[in-house]
């Protein structure tokens, strides 16, 4: 897993390399090759492609002169280089620029930036290389002066030939483009973002994708950083994994090699019974569509079998047009949840290895009192009243409430069962240990009694501190979604799309996390694993329509499939 440390800590690794053999030089060498890398792959076999690097005085600065050497040394682009300040002469990596001929200009003869600006509206690609995670904002003087020359100048992109035509046809919608804008790269981060606390200057240069060394930052992953990262690469560059101080404690980033670690292994030899029964108990007559997609998704993550639990209104809606699931008919009271539904559904626990609560409740008074009286842990009467609806194959005896302690199964929490639980003091302690709980950012203020404003800006620590305290695997929903468990470890997820902005994607991400859960990954596994499988499923919807404004839930839950051909295609 990568890890995801603060400036200092990554300063700490750094000097510890060095004083391992790994020389400063080393991983300079090895940082520029990175981008470098990063670079050929977008420009591929394009010809006269333009490169321009732009070069701080820094560290951050040499990554960049190694990564435009390598570029003009493996591809036939023309690389030039703009320096902020002049570097010295006994900088190796300069003088091998400069002894290969490439041009340089710099930032003291340019004084009305025009040069800087025809470098960077001419490029196929720039290369931020001015300052990298150590920079203080704001920043200031002939610094800042550059900045916004070359956010001018990305906005000044050349123009692309075209004729003048007002006619505008479906053909001819991308021929009404009229700049080619340069492919940004960043240098480990954005030019004048703080790589702690992701706070931005007020002229930051926005990056279409960002190499970073050693560890992801916190600043990488915090709007508004985040938002100007594009996608974001983690290079090591060489330096020993089993150093000390690579060993702290620290949130992690999910990757798809791990997430793949994590898959419940399948077997020619099995049948629906080895892959685990979910029961999800969601929708009412104003949220429908909440049950199905949760259901779909909990069978696309693999699960065995899947039963959904609902008022009659839902299931007579779904039933014909969901044909996978089978049905547990529940007491209703003008289509929500009524209270008398608690005791049947305890009645399934022992039946089923994963369960979800909440998607599309509603938030009425009757279903608030069905899940508390389906939490308490105060005895409750033998001989409930037997189950109605499609629940086959049970016998008269089975049909008895179990006792109160019959343990939950492992158990996610979502939507309105958050929603009502938030109305309740204390609430955590109503739920079993390590229950899986999803709010997004309003529901986790709720819960917590913050404003959401506060949640944003603290989402790390928050899912953290209220992980610890609740005793749940929290997930944190959002750009960056967060997965705390409560011995503390945090993981959070690569993904930031609008394509999830849309409702029902939450109901198929709490539906994935339980086809998990059913087919034995512990919940922490479940969690991480279900939300990497539903950001990936975001992005690849998008990628199906070729956008992510018209992406809906169903879109998702139709890419989830895919997502696991993604992370289980051959080596």
């Amino acid at each position: 897993m990568i890890k995801v440390l603060t400036v200092e800590q990554v300063r700490a690794v750094e000097v510890a390399a060095d004083a391992a053999g790994w020389t400063y030089d080393a991983m300079m060498q090895a940082a520029g090759r990175a981008v470098a890398r990063r670079a050929l792959d977008y420009l591929g076999p394009l010809a006269d492609a333009r490169v321009t690097v732009l070069v701080g005085p820094g560290n951050n600065g040499g990554d960049g002169l190694v990564a435009g050497r390598i570029i003009a040394e493996e591809s036939s682009a023309l690389v030039r280089f703009y320096l902020l300040k002049p570097r010295d002469e006994s900088d190796v990596h300069y003088a091998a620029v400069r002894g290969a001929g490439l041009f340089v200009a710099e930032a003291a003869n340019d004084h009305d930036l025009r040069v800087l600006r025809n470098m960077v509206a001419s490029a196929d690609v720039v290369i931020d290389a001015l300052f990298g995670i150590g920079v203080r904002l704001p920043i200031q003087g002939d610094a800042a002066k550059v900045l916004r020359g070359v956010r001018q100048a990305l906005n000044e992109a050349a123009p692309l030939e075209r004729d003048d035509s007002r006619i505008v046809t479906p053909a001819r919608v991308e021929a009404a483009s009229n700049s080619h804008r340069p492919y940004v790269i960043a240098v480990d981060c954005p030019s004048g973002l703080n790589a702690d606390t992701g706070e931005l200057d007020a002229q930051t240069i926005p990056a279409d994708e960002t190499v970073t060394f050693i560890a992801a930052k916190p600043g990488l992953l915090q709007f508004p950083g985040a938002g100007a990262v594009g996608e974001l690469h983690v290079a090591a560059i060489g330096v020993p994994d089993d150093l000390p101080e690579l060993k702290v404690d620290a949130p992690l980033l999910a990757d798809a090699l791990f997430v793949r670690s994590l898959l419940p292994a399948r077997s020619a030899d099995s049948n629906k019974g080895t892959y685990g029964k979910a029961l999800i108990v969601a929708g009412s007559v104003n949220y429908v569509g909440a049950a199905g997609l949760a259901a779909r998704a909990a069978y696309r993550a693999g699960a065995g079998l899947v039963t959904v639990g609902a008022p009659q209104p839902v299931v007579t809606a779904l039933c014909g047009h969901l044909l996978e699931p089978t049905w547990l008919l529940l007491p209703h009271d003008l289509g929500v949840l009524a209270e008398s539904a608690a005791p049947l559904i305890r009645a399934e626990f022992a039946r089923y290895d994963a369960l979800l609560l909440g998607p599309g409740w509603g938030r009425e008074a009757a279903t608030r009192d069905m899940l508390l009286k389906l939490l308490e842990r105060s005895s409750q009467p033998h001989g409930a009243p037997r189950p109605i609806g499609f629940a086959a194959g049970r016998n008269d005896e089975a049909t008895d409430t179990p006792p109160a302690d019959t343990p939950f199964p492992p158990l996610v929490m979502d939507a309105d069962g958050l929603n009502l639980l938030s109305e309740v003091e204390n609430w955590w302690t109503l739920l079993p240990p390590n229950t899986v709980i999803t709010p997004h950012p309003g529901e986790m203020a709720r819960l917590a009694k913050l404003e959401t404003a506060d949640v944003q800006q603290q989402r790390l620590d928050i899912a953290r501190t209220k992980a610890v305290e609740w005793k749940v695997v929290l997930l944190l929903k959002g750009a960056h979604t967060v997965v705390a468990e409560p011995d503390g470890q945090i993981v959070v997820l690569p993904f930031k799309t609008d394509a999830l902005a849309t409702a029902g994607t939450g109901d198929v991400l709490a539906g994935a996390i339980t086809g998990l859960l059913a087919q034995g990954l512990q919940p922490f596994e479940a969690a991480v694993a279900g939300a990497y499988l539903h950001g990936l499923a975001g992005l690849q919807a998008a990628k199906n329509w070729g956008s992510t404004r018209p992406v809906i839930a169903g879109d998702v839950l139709e890419a989830l499939g895919h997502t696991f051909w993604l992370l289980e295609g051959d080596d």
